[in-house]
This record gives structure tokens, C-alpha cells and sequence, in this order.
């Protein structure tokens, strides 16, 4: 039974971000659409898989790309009621980073648990 949230059904919205963060829009456009989401009431969550992991990295600096650093604004997640934040474990080795590279706290989680996760959802936005 899905529930009722006070503007009707709640969908399981999960916001997969494939890329890295700065060189196209998808990163910030993710960004935007999930606190858009979250602002609605829906049950949102995001996984970083693939490039999608350097999105979260600390220490971004983008005054070269002429560009502004969106990355502090993953710590607004929170005060939207989105915790349900799954990072690739694989895919975060495979780039030599660790969850403690992150901004924000994660759920590092195995390949087969995404998959899992994936499955669960009502809706599947990829970025």
C-alpha cells in the first residue's frame, strides 16, 4: 500500500547521477530536481554510481572551470528529509576516493545492493 502524503500518493522517487559533477548541467540539474521532489513530499533518494561519486567529493575547486562550486549545497539534503543518500562502493575505489573524501554522510553500498534498491522505487530519474 503506498502512502498518502498531504498532496495525495507518495512515490518512491531515486535519483541515480552517473556523471561527474561540472562539464554538463546534469549534476546541478539532479541537484535541483531532487530538492524540488523533496519539497513536494515524495520519498526521495539519490545514488552516485560511476563518475556520479565525484559529486560529493570535499575540497572542489571550479575557479578554473569559471563556474560556481554547488557541492556545499548536498548539506541542505538534510533539512529536506533526504537521507537516503547510496554511493557505489566499487565505483568509489575504483576512483581512490573513501567515504571520508565525502560532504555529506552516505550509505556505501555493493553493486547487488543498489540493484536491490533500484528495484524498490516507483520512479527512476538518471542524470
Amino acid at each position: 500500500m503506498e502512502e498518502q502524503g498531504e498532496g495525495g500518493v507518495v512515490k518512491k522517487f531515486l535519483y541515480v547521477n552517473r556523471k561527474a559533477p561540472y562539464g554538463t548541467i546534469y549534476a546541478l540539474e539532479s541537484l535541483e530536481v531532487v530538492l524540488i521532489g523533496a519539497a513536494f513530499e515524495q520519498d526521495v533518494s539519490l545514488a552516485f554510481v560511476g563518475d556520479g561519486v565525484y559529486q560529493l567529493t570535499k575540497g572542489q575547486d571550479t575557479k578554473a572551470l569559471e563556474v560556481k562550486n554547488f557541492s556545499p549545497t548536498f548539506r541542505a539534503l538534510e533539512d529536506y528529509d533526504v537521507t537516503k543518500i547510496y554511493v557505489d562502493e566499487e565505483a568509489l575505489e575504483a576512483r581512490g576516493l573513501s567515504e571520508a573524501d565525502l560532504v555529506i554522510p552516505v550509505e556505501l553500498v555493493s553493486s547487488q545492493r543498489m540493484a536491490e534498491i533500484m528495484e524498490g522505487q516507483d520512479v527512476i530519474l538518471s542524470f
